[in-house]
């Protein structure tokens, strides 16, 4: 697949393929910083206009890196591309209209996504259906019985391809019918991972879902990157519903980071009662109890809504703002 990749879109992959040393620039940060084309040939001087400690310490970085290793990042960029090429991924940046509109919300946005399938406006009405990877029998029955109630609301259904819960609810989403997107983490030309779950991945696309990541094709699965894949599943939804996990599962940092994000967090009643990590989350009001799933649609607005929105937090990007 030709990704017709624009001179916008190569300079800020290249400016996140630079590096001085064991260095890299905070992704985040140049997210944050190239919302516009102007912002970005900004940043591609060596100019960082951003006010914050972020941007203090990434600045003599980014002109070091400039000055030292542009060609060197460029010719990364072309190798991950031709990856992304041959797996028939696409590419999507903060620079362009259909960047997820939830995601374009939060702090620590990504500046790039690579994903195979179909990106949809209907996404930005979407819920992480998430929990721990070592689920009980009745876990993956309440995934599942979660996904395919809130699919009866069209509401799409996101989560992280894993085994345990995502994938139970991935899989309840698609014989409902509805529609699913799982956050990767790895590249996506890399092999699915877990392997048991390649045949749900092809499942996902072929039912005319997406496979997302934020990480450049090529990379392997390793220890940083799961942490940071939840943090695009709680970016790119309105909220998590967490169905079972403990004190040391990565649904419970989801949740957290969906809190810090100003996301819905959604909490079933069965966590609330055995984890306490649940129940402080309830008491201090940064969660919300769902005994049914009625709980969570009543709070989702309209997809045509959310994603005027996302595109008016841009124009404002734009209008520096």
């Amino acid at each position: 697949m030709d990704l017709n990749v624009t001179a916008e879109q190569h300079d800020l992959l290249t400016l996140c393929a630079l590096r001085t040393g064991d260095a890299s620039l905070d992704w985040s940060l140049l997210a944050r910083s190239a919302q516009s084309p102007e912002a970005l040939a900004a940043l591609m001087d060596g100019q960082l206009h951003e006010d914050s400690r972020a941007a203090t310490k990434n600045r003599p970085l980014l002109q070091q890196a400039l000055a030292a290793g542009l060609d060197e990042a460029r010719a990364r960029v072309d190798d991950e591309l031709a990856a992304a090429s041959n797996a028939d991924a696409r590419l999507v940046t903060v620079l362009d209209k259909d960047y997820p509109a939830n995601l374009r919300l939060i702090g620590n946005l990504p500046p790039f996504l690579f994903y195979r399938g179909e990106l949809d406006q209907r996404d930005a009405r979407s819920i992480a259906v998430v929990g721990t990877r070592q689920a009980s029998e009745d876990g993956l029955r309440r995934a599942a019985r979660m996904a395919r109630e809130l699919v009866n609301h069209d509401v799409v259904i996101a989560s992280g391809l894993a085994k345990g819960i995502d994938a139970a609810a991935h899989q309840a989403t698609l014989t409902a019918g509805g529609r699913t997107f799982a956050i990767m983490g790895t590249g996506v030309a890399a092999s699915i991972y877990p392997a048991e779950n390649r045949p749900l991945a092809k499942a996902i696309l072929k039912a005319g879902g997406a496979l997302l990541s934020q990480f450049w094709p090529t990379s392997p699965p390793a220890k940083y990157t799961f942490p940071r894949r939840n943090v695009v599943t709680s970016g790119t939804t309105l909220g998590s519903v967490v169905i079972e996990a403990s004190s040391t599962s990565g649904a419970k940092m989801q949740a957290r980071l969906a809190a810090e994000h100003g996301k819905l967090v959604f909490l079933i009643r069965s966590l609330a009662d055995s984890q306490p990590w649940a129940k402080k989350m309830l008491d201090e009001d940064r969660a919300i109890l769902v005994t049914a799933s009625r709980d969570i649609t009543d709070r989702l607005g309209q997809a045509a809504d959310i994603q005027a929105a996302g595109q008016q937090r841009q124009q404002l990007a734009l209008a520096g703002l």
